[in-house]
């Protein structure tokens, strides 16, 4: 018999097993680990809504101050203290038929502006997809250069260009069969002189809009499109039914940041016009201005610019209840 079978096996002892945590334990840690993964983004977001706060927090508030008080050149220079008269600036505002008919322009200007400006980048983004690499290339730095151009220089030009003495449009119109364009001037009258303007807010707003659309463009399936026709859909019908849809996310955004920019619109119209735009071209931006600084009535001023801002918030209400739509039907 060798050692090895005379040797007694050591008995090697069980693992020794751990107790679960109990429940409320787990829950604890789990509720610890969740708030510190719900604090990240805000710490994130903590400067950015600091800067917001500081550039934007004391103007709206002093803004909303003032729309509620008697604020002239009086208050303005310690004078008189400002005097709160509760809803009365509104009340005039609101009962002043030049401001509904301000209104009633003011938004038929943003709408003609922002159908123009998707139609146009439409078609350009559309048309970009079916031309050579050179040829996007040239009308992309042409579209970059044309929208990275100040406001005031694009006026300048536009302004120059339909001059009633000098102006190239005028000229070039004149060259037509039958035309006579020399000397006509294009701010005699309101319509006239905001259709040039909107074309002028236009040619900014087209080149954003077409560079942001033909990204979209690129995420379209080839397969459904050649689907599309194969099924015996023309042009437009896969536009509709394919591209469109596709796009709808993008459109949407695209329409409603135009629509909040062409009711912002203020330098085109107050440098186009030298500073003093007639009545027949107020919009809400410069007839705010207008009672503020011209008519040195700070409150009703202020009382105008809230009530755009309450009716643009109705615009991005409405522009959040049709992202939400798309989110819930993807």
């Amino acid at each position: 018999m060798s050692a090895a079978d005379t040797t007694t096996p050591t008995k090697v002892p069980p693992p020794r097993q751990v107790p679960p945590a109990p429940p409320a334990a787990a829950d604890r840690a789990s509720g610890t680990r969740r708030s510190g993964g719900a604090a990240v983004p805000w710490a994130l977001l903590a400067p950015c809504l600091l800067i917001l706060a500081v550039v934007l927090g004391y103007p709206l508030v002093r803004l909303v101050t003032l729309s509620f008080q008697k604020f002239g050149q009086s208050q303005l220079w310690g004078f008189q203290p400002a005097e709160s008269v509760g809803f009365d600036n509104f009340a005039k505002v609101l009962g002043d038929g030049e401001f509904w008919t301000v209104v009633v322009r003011t938004v038929f200007f943003a709408a003609a502006c922002v159908v123009f400006t998707m139609v146009i980048g439409m078609l350009i983004a559309l048309l970009l997809q079916r031309v050579s690499g050179w040829v996007k290339t040239l009308i992309n730095i042409a579209l970059v250069a044309s929208w990275g151009m100040p406001i005031i220089v694009a006026t300048t030009v536009f302004k120059w260009l339909f001059d009633s003495d000098y102006g190239i449009f005028n000229a070039l119109l004149s060259k037509l069969p039958g035309v006579d364009m020399i000397g006509h001037n294009w701010f005699a009258s309101g319509p006239e002189g905001l259709a040039v303007i909107t074309l002028l807010v236009v040619w900014g707003a087209v080149p954003f809009v077409v560079i942001t659309l033909s990204a979209g463009l690129t995420q379209v399936p080839k397969e459904m499109e050649e689907a599309a026709r194969l099924d015996g859909a023309g042009a437009w019908g896969v536009f509709r039914y394919v591209t469109l849809p596709i796009l709808k996310p993008i459109v949407v955004m695209l329409t409603t940041l135009s629509v909040i920019w062409d009711m912002g619109v203020f330098p085109q119209v107050f440098v186009m016009r030298g500073g003093h735009p007639e009545a027949e071209f107020q919009l809400l931006t410069t007839y705010s201005y207008d009672r503020a600084f011209v008519v040195n009535d700070y409150a009703q001023g202020s009382a105008i610019a809230l009530l755009t801002v309450l009716l643009l918030l109705g615009v991005i209400g409405v522009y959040m209840r049709q992202m939400l739509k798309i989110g819930e039907v993807e």
